[in-house]
């Protein structure tokens, strides 16, 4: 099976973007891009250096353009990408270069959603003087109590031996002066503390923003990464892209999905290394391919070939009329009573229940709509993203509720 992973804010460096323009799909793609973000994204991509793309709002549109456009040189058809990955995923601003690949948003509004995530986070950033430092190693209980003691937030959480310290300068400074036993503490190159309460003012402004754009659901499994759990409505993913600037990003449980599914490739879009190097500690036995420059698009597709295909592929690759209530995560599912065929469920209806030893995750139907079979028996073990429910969507007219089929 394969994964497709984007990823977040420090990946970025001089001059990255150089060689892919020398594809002219590419080039003109990025100035269209350029347009609709509202900045020179060639220029920031080729000329820049690394003080001016550190900056919060140059660099989320940066990272989100060079994914996209990147996966475009891969898949120039998109639909032709959905029977060949099995799941995609992004670590922070990279959710929504993920949420854009498999359809949720298009590449013009995750162009303007992630301007905006970029602005109202700089402007969070400037109102006290925050960043992150990067934890290796040490013993992960004694790692996360010392950074409550200096009152850090483990802003990211990247799997065995890696957590990702946010919070004012002063206290990252604490943390440096005594650090936790047998750990090593480096400086990341952001200008804020994201995804800790320091950014709630970013929330409050994209939260207004996200009323007014349309989704569609993923047209296969993505990861999220706020517990790593499948999410398969459109609208649910906008609003976790929302939350998730103020709140952990959870890559340890995205990973641990990818282990659930059975990925056996994970592929990293430019500018990759990043998470390609924390699956290569992670994810033991699992092949990685950092995708950096355009004679790698060979050797890349290749790669999508040998792990990719329908027989790993997602069971949610196509759109049909009707709607699927999928599983968030991986374990046994347990029905919520007396859910039955041609029966109405009403918006948010909770139809069962998926445990295991990690967690117990509810399963709604954020969109309501009426039974048309149940894909599984109570009590089946189910795996991440899996088909557990079909329903006919009802639509609300001016007068009553009306049923489409």
């Amino acid at each position: 099976m394969l994964a497709i992973v984007a990823p977040g804010q420090g990946a970025q460096t001089p001059g990255f973007l150089g060689p892919w323009l020398d594809q002219p799909s590419f080039a003109d793609r990025l100035n269209w891009l350029s347009a609709v973000s509202g900045l020179d994204l060639r220029r920031y991509g080729t000329e820049a250096d690394a003080e001016t793309i550190r900056n919060t709002a140059v660099a989320q549109p940066l990272l989100v353009a060079a994914g996209l456009l990147a996966a475009l040189e891969l898949f120039p058809h998109p639909a032709d990408a959905y029977p060949l990955v099995g799941v995609a995923a992004g670590h922070s601003v990279g959710e929504i270069t993920a949420a854009a690949g498999v359809g949720v948003l298009s590449a013009e509004q995750a162009m303007v959603l992630v301007r905006e995530r970029g602005r109202a986070m700089a402007g969070a950033s400037a109102a006290t003087p925050t960043s992150m430092t990067a934890v290796i190693g040490g013993d992960p209980e004694d790692v996360l109590a010392r950074l409550e003691a200096h009152g850090l937030t483990a802003a990211n959480n990247n799997g065995s031996g890696q957590v990702v310290a946010a919070g004012t300068k002063e206290q990252l400074a604490a943390l440096a002066a005594n650090p936790p036993a047998r750990a090593r503490l480096i400086e990341l190159s952001v200008a804020g503390a994201f995804h800790t309460v320091h950014m709630e003012p970013a929330v409050a402004r994209l939260e207004a923003l996200a009323r007014g754009i349309s989704t569609h659901d993923p047209r296969t499994r993505l990861l999220s990464n706020a517990d790593g759990q499948v999410v398969h409505d459109g609208r649910e993913v906008l609003r976790r892209l929302v939350g998730q600037v103020a709140t952990p990003v959870r890559w340890d449980l995205c990973m641990a999905a990818m282990r659930d599914l059975g990925v056996t490739g994970l592929l990293e879009v430019p500018p990759a290394g990043t998470l390609t190097g924390i699956a290569k500690r992670n994810l033991k036995g699992v092949e990685l391919f950092a995708l950096n420059t355009p004679d790698q698009l060979e050797e890349a597709m290749e790669f999508v070939q040998k792990h990719g295909g329908a027989a790993a592929a997602s069971p949610i690759t196509s759109n049909p009329t009707w709607r699927l209530i999928v599983s968030p995560g991986k374990g046994q599912f347990l029905r919520t009573e007396d859910v039955e065929a041609e029966m109405i469920l009403p918006i948010h209806s909770t139809v069962g229940m998926v445990k295991n030893l990690r967690d117990e995750m509810p399963v709604s139907a954020p969109h309501g709509g009426i039974v048309v079979e149940w894909l599984v028996e109570d009590g089946d073990p189910v795996s991440p993203g899996q088909p557990l429910l079909r329903l006919h969507p009802t639509v609300e007219s001016a007068d009553a509720t009306e049923v489409t089929r």
